[in-house]
């Protein structure tokens, strides 16, 4: 499972819209409204690298209202969750 974290700037006035369209694209697990240098971050997990571009690039950055994006690839997961197991069960977590 490739993991990508995905932080997106928004137009302001419309984040909780565009934060329901991004959270109901295909290979996105979560979005989260946050404070700080972005307006939402978003986790993207799929099995294969190629699926990032189909996932963020040609999906999630054509979301009307998003104006820019900042994808980080993540190498590990430390977490007390076994995300992995999960989702070879093809449970949503």
């Amino acid at each position: 499972m490739i993991t990508a974290i995905v932080l997106i700037s928004v137009d302001v006035d419309s984040i909780p819209e565009v934060a329901q369209q991004i959270a109901d694209l295909d290979g996105v697990t979560e979005v989260y409204s946050v404070a700080g240098d972005a307006d939402l971050i978003a986790l993207v997990r799929v099995r294969q690298h190629d699926e990032l571009a189909d996932v963020i690039a040609d999906r999630l950055n054509k979301v009307p209202g998003v104006t820019g994006t900042a994808t980080h690839i993540a190498f590990r997961t430390y977490s007390k969750h076994d995300l992995e197991a999960a989702f070879s069960l093809g449970i949503e977590s």
